[in-house]
């Protein structure tokens, strides 16, 4: 397994070439970089704390992507994977069919870059149940919108990757399961987060359930004696039961990246990089 970086875990106010230079000399072996809508720093998902760096955009041309590639191989940091949050502005299932549209488009897009950055894989939130937008109407919306995009996908060579994400769906293994497995597509996979699981689960029985299905790795540390968003914390210093969890992916027979996906820490924000590099290197030996 590599060690990878999620770009939201670097500043926000690094350059593209910063991010690569900073993230190679920390250690990682991979880089996710994140899609944004347009050139203007602009928080997403305020519950979540985030940020964007519009470092790739909706906008790019194949030639600013190919630039970005080529940063990438310059600093031998390999782009495994490309995410976003705009499927929260522009969800699979939303009752508007022009937003539904738009988050299509977005995914697209995404596909479009991961396949000239070399990656194989993007992650894709699919869906967002509300008091108005009912449970199983997102259900079927959601996977009506995965297998329009699946052939696109597919010839394009790239993995969509389902996200467990706190969006009051897809809660449980078996669940996650069934509707990938419904979809029935090689190219619809899962991209498991392992803290996402924690307030609700085990993410190692998560782990033994998807099994293959899992594409790609997110980790963050989470304490669920505070049971809300302000839980997550950074790796080994929650309740992430790691040994376990590496057990399972090891018996999975996944070798992907592990890729942190964390918010900068407030002072010295840099030496994030440097303190999940090395959590990682402990972590993936722990099993």
């Amino acid at each position: 397994m590599k060690i990878g970086i999620n770009s939201w875990t670097l500043p926000t106010n690094l350059t593209i070439e910063e991010t690569f230079k900073v993230a190679k000399e920390a250690g990682f072996e991979t880089i996710e970089l994140n899609m944004a809508e347009d050139v203007k720093h602009e928080t997403i998902v305020s519950e979540l704390g985030l940020e964007d760096s519009p470092h790739v955009t909706l906008k790019m041309k194949a030639d600013e992507l190919q630039a970005i590639k080529q940063l990438a191989d310059q600093y031998e940091l390999p782009i495994s994977s490309v995410a976003t949050a705009l499927h929260w502005k522009y969800p699979l299932n939303s009752p508007d069919p022009t937003i539904r549209e738009q988050g299509k488009e977005v995914a697209r897009r995404m596909i479009d870059a991961c396949q000239i950055f070399g990656g194989d894989t993007v992650l894709i939130v699919p869906g967002i149940v509300t008091a108005d937008n009912d449970y199983e109407t997102c259900y079927r919306l959601a996977q009506e919108g995965l297998r329009e995009l699946a052939p696109y996908a597919e010839a394009k060579g790239i993995v969509i990757g389902v996200e467990n994400v706190w969006n009051k769906f897809l809660y449980s293994p078996l669940e996650m399961r069934q509707f990938i497995d419904e979809i029935n597509h090689p190219f619809i996979k899962i991209y498991f987060d392992a803290g996402n699981v924690l307030q609700f689960g085990f993410p190692h029985q998560w782990v033994s359930i998807l099994g293959e299905r899992i594409a790609k790795v997110h980790v963050k540390d989470f304490n669920t004696t505070v049971g809300n968003i302000t839980g997550f914390t950074n790796l080994l210093a929650g309740d992430l039961d790691w040994p376990r969890l590496m057990s399972a992916l090891k018996e999975s027979g996944y070798d992907g990246p592990i890729t942190a996906e964390l918010s900068p820490y407030k002072e010295a924000p840099l030496q994030l990089a440097k303190d999940t590099m090395k959590a990682i290197d402990i972590i993936i030996n722990l099993a």
